[in-house]
């Protein structure tokens, strides 16, 4: 059987991440492009076609949807155009489940590009009728069924195609991002989907868990005593890094980044730009951030905000990984998806986890 797959992508998709939006839901878009957001979804999809073996032949939908991102990584005449979106100008979620609809019954797998609203409107139409795979690129991506690179996604689209791995059924969940902006985070199940059962797939989706208040604030305290004068602290989203926050006696912002220097609030639900404008003010600085749970993602999901270039900036070395010790112990890794494969590389390797008060764990950064 000719091994073929469908490409869907969502062109605005992570747009609102390294601005600080939260998401590119409704009017969310236009202010991302007011902030100078740049599109990430396309790029992601040329590497995961470059990724792919040339064996296998992509159906995708015209224009910005996928036809224009085959082009661009030279598929030449592997593609096929299907007729389900504009050509040119703005696409919508209805042009994305139109083209879901139609890729049912003439590929066995489908391919998206985006976060969890993108599943969403995909597995709506297509429910458990074909398999459904996601290359990450959303700001959003707390449903299982995401690879974990856009190069993985392309190993483990190839192994479902040829029979070297079945499905199984994963969560497709997301949230509301108005209430993610007002700093509530409320997870919704909207249904299942059938993804290939390979490693290269982030099988669990992002847990909102709850620690001990105790196992926190004992974290809190030796990260706190431990800070220097004169040096940026950047801090990131979660409930761990808020407990630092509350010790400090400032009010966090608990899904965004905040900035603090010699224990004084310097900046509030930072995006990229405001970051790279305090590190020209601070030179000296260190962030502070915890995996996400479910996934173990230290960089790459839910702050994107912290930019390859803010990385750089601060430096591999000052990043200072902060994590519930029951947490650590679950995560048998952390992953890194920056979008820079080279910094990627560099943030591989072992790093210390504080878990505790003057209690570290070392963990492997893959």
């Amino acid at each position: 059987m000719e091994a073929k797959l469908a490409l869907i992508v969502n062109p605005i998709a992570g747009m609102g991440g390294r601005v600080g939006l939260k998401g590119t839901d409704g009017e969310a878009y236009l202010r991302a492009l007011q902030l100078g957001a740049r599109p990430v979804a396309p790029g992601r999809a040329v590497e995961f076609l470059r990724s792919l073996s040339p064996d296998i032949r992509v159906l995708a939908p015209p224009g910005q949807m996928g036809e224009a991102e085959a082009r661009e990584a030279g598929l030449g005449g592997r593609l096929e155009v299907m007729g389900c979106a504009p050509q040119e100008g703005p696409t919508s979620a209805e042009d994305t489940r139109r083209c879901a609809g139609e890729a049912v019954g003439r590929v066995p797998l489908i391919v998206f590009v985006g976060g969890d609203g993108t599943a969403r409107d995909i597995v709506e139409v297509v429910d458990e009728r074909v398999a459904v795979l996601g290359v990450p690129s959303g700001v959003k991506m707390y449903s299982g069924v995401f690879a974990e690179t856009p190069a993985m996604a392309a190993i483990a689209a190839e192994r479902f195609l040829r029979g070297e791995v079945r499905v199984e059924r994963a969560e497709v969940l997301d949230i509301d991002e108005e209430a993610f902006r007002r700093d509530e985070l409320r997870l919704r199940l909207y249904g299942t989907a059938l993804v290939p059962a390979a490693e290269e797939v982030v099988r669990s989706g992002k847990e909102v868990a709850s620690y001990a208040e105790e196992e926190l604030e004992a974290i809190a305290s030796y990260v706190v005593e431990n800070m220097e004068r004169g040096v940026l602290y950047i801090l990131g989203p979660g409930s761990t890094v808020a407990a630092i926050a509350r010790r400090l006696g400032i009010s966090k912002t608990l899904l965004g980044f905040d900035a603090v220097v010699d224990g004084r609030l310097v900046g509030r639900d930072l995006n990229e730009a405001g970051m790279l404008e305090l590190l020209k003010r601070y030179p000296k600085a260190k962030v502070i951030v915890s995996p996400i749970g479910g996934q173990g993602f230290l960089l790459g999901r839910g702050n994107q905000q912290l930019s390859p270039e803010v990385i750089r900036r601060v430096g591999v070395d000052n990043i200072v990984v902060v994590a519930a010790k029951s947490k650590a112990l679950r995560l048998r890794s952390l992953r890194v998806d920056t979008g820079d494969p080279e910094l990627d590389s560099a943030l591989r390797g072992f790093r210390r986890a504080v878990v505790g008060y003057g209690e570290e764990l070392v963990l492997r950064v893959i």
